[in-house]
C-alpha cells in the first residue's frame, strides 16, 4: 500500500538512499531494495477487536522470505570469537583497565541509561550460541573494550585519553596475534553508544577505516562513520519484559514529544511553529504527564534531532506502540536493509517542519492502522533479552555482520 497523500514528505536524504546504499554489500543484500507483498499472517500481531483487519496489509519487510531464510543461516553459520579481556580472570581482575572490558555488572545503573545497548550487546553476545573460541573459525573478532565505562573511569579524564587507550589497545592485539594482521581489522567490530565512541577510532587508522563501528550514532554526514562498513544500533533504554502496547481507540492525543530544545535547531523550530497547537503535546524538557503517559496516549511521537541523530525516543515510541515521526536529516536508520521504515513510521526531512501538522492529520485512518499493526510487528526487533531471543536487536545487529562477512583474508 503507498502513501499517495503524504509523498511530498519524503523529499529527506532517506527517500533515495536506497539507490545507492547496498551497492557495495554483497548480491543477496540488494534483493532487500525491492519491497514484495507478503501474506505474513503468522507474525501479524493480536489486535484489540475495535481495529478491524483492513483488506490489504502492508509489511514492514523488504523481503520476509529472504531475510528469514538467510537468519536461519546465520544462526547456523555466524562464528564470533571474543577477545580474552571480556572474560573474568585473577589476572583482568586485577588489572587497573579490568572494568574497561568486562561486562558490566550492573547494566541498570542510571548512568548506563542511554549507553544501555552498547552494555546489552556484550552481555548477550557472551551468553549467545554465536561466540567461538577457536579464532580460526571465526568470521568476526569482537574487541570488548566499553566507551560508556572509559567515559566515566578515573584513569581516562578527557576524549583523548580514551582514544590513545584504544589505539593503544588495537596495536597490542595486532602485535600479540595474527588475527588482525590477516584482515587489517576488516573481520573485527567494536561497540559503543556514547558520542564519544565516534572519536575513539580516530587515533588508530585501519580501525577507523577497516574495522566495523557498531554504533548508536550512526549519521553518514559524521565524517567517522562510515556506511555500508559500519553498523547502526538502536538505542534502547533497560526496561521490563515487552507488553501489549495500548491499541488506537486508547489514544486520545495526536501528537506527543518531549525533550531539551537547547542544542537542536530543528527542536526549536518544532516548538516555536507547533509549541502552542492544541493539537500537539509538545514539551521543552519535561512534559506535564508522565513521559511513558505520553507515549501510551498519543499516535504519534516525535523523534527531533538533538546533538546526534538518534535518540532513545524512537524506540520508546515502538516499544509503546507510537507510530515514530523521524525529523533527523542523515540518520542512517537500524536494520534499514531489512526493515521498511515507512511502513511503520513517518519519514521527515527538516525542511517539512512548517508542514507537520498538514502532513500528519492528513495520514487516512486505514494508513494509520496499517502503520500500527506494522510497528507492533517490529516491536520485537528493539528489545534486549536478559537471554538472546531469535529477532531481538541483538540476532538483528548479529546479521548485520553477517551482511559482511565473507572478507578477503591474508594466507600465510
Amino acid at each position: 500500500m503507498t502513501l499517495p497523500s503524504l509523498r511530498y514528505m519524503l523529499r529527506s536524504p532517506h527517500r533515495k538512499w536506497w539507490n545507492t546504499y547496498f551497492l557495495i554489500l554483497s548480491p543477496l543484500t540488494l534483493l532487500f531494495i525491492t519491497s514484495s507483498t507478503i501474506t505474513f499472517s503468522s507474525l501479524r500481531p493480536q489486535i484489540p477487536p475495535p481495529i478491524p483487519p483492513p483488506p490489504t496489509l502492508t509489511t514492514p519487510y523488504h523481503n520476509w522470505e529472504i531475510f528469514n531464510a538467510d537468519y536461519q543461516q546465520m544462526l547456523n553459520k555466524l562464528k564470533i570469537y571474543v577477545y580474552p579481556h571480556a572474560f573474568p580472570s585473577n589476572k583482568s581482575k586485577s588489572s587497573p583497565t579490568a572494568a574497561v572490558f568486562l561486562p558490566n555488572p550492573d547494566p541498570f545503573n542510571p548512568k548506563t541509561g542511554n549507553y544501555y545497548s552498547e552494555h546489552a550487546f556484550k552481555l548477550a553476545l557472551l551468553r549467545s550460541s554465536l561466540v567461538t573460541d577457536r579464532p580460526d573459525e571465526a568470521d568476526f573478532f569482537f574487541m570488548p573494550f566499553s566507551v560508556n565505562v572509559m567515559r566515566y573511569h578515573p584513569l581516562f579524564r578527557s576524549e583523548s585519553a580514551i582514544s590513545d587507550f584504544v589505539a593503544g589497545y588495537v596495536s597490542r592485539i595486532s602485535s600479540d596475534s595474527g588475527h588482525w594482521n590477516a584482515s587489517g581489522g576488516a573481520d573485527h567490530f567494536f561497540v559503543c553508544c556514547h558520542s564519544v565512541g565516534r572519536d575513539a577510532a580516530s587515533r588508530h587508522r585501519e580501525l577507523h577505516n577497516n574495522a566495523i563501528q557498531i554504533t548508536c550514532s550512526s549519521s553518514y554526514f559524521q565524517r567517522l562513520y562510515t556506511p555500508h562498513k559500519d553498523v547502526a544500533l538502536p538505542q534502547v533504554w533497560p526496561r521490563p519484559d515487552i507488553e501489549a502496547p495500548d491499541p488506537p481507540h486508547r489514544r486520545t492525543e495526536l501528537v506527543f514529544f518531549a525533550g531539551r530544545a537547547q542544542n537542536s535547531a530543528a527542536r526549536q523550530e518544532v516548538l516555536r511553529l507547533w509549541g502552542n497547537d492544541s493539537a500537539f503535546r509538545i514539551f521543552a524538557g519535561h512534559a506535564s504527564m508522565p513521559y511513558e503517559e505520553g507515549f501510551r496516549r498519543s499516535r504519534y511521537c516525535l523523534h527531533i534531532k538533538g546533538y546526534e541523530v538518534n535518540t532513545a525516543r524512537v524506540v520508546d515510541a515502538i516499544h509503546y506502540g507510537c507510530v515514530p515521526v523521524l525529523i533527523s536529516n542523515y540518520y542512517d536508520l537500524p536494520f534499514a536493509n531489512i526493515l521498511d521504515w515507512t511502513k511503520f513510521s513517518i519519514v521527515l526531512n527538516q525542511h517539512d517542519i512548517p508542514q507537520l501538522k498538514n502532513i500528519i492529520t492528513s495520514v487516512p485512518e486505514e494508513t494509520y492502522l496499517d502503520l500500527y499493526r506494522n510497528l507492533c510487528v517490529v516491536r520485537k526487533h528493539f528489545r534486549w533479552s536478559p537471554v538472546p531471543r531469535s529477532y531481538d536487536t541483538f540476532h538483528m545487529t548479529a546479521y548485520q555482520l553477517w551482511l559482511r562477512r565473507g572478507l578477503h583474508r591474508v594466507t600465510s
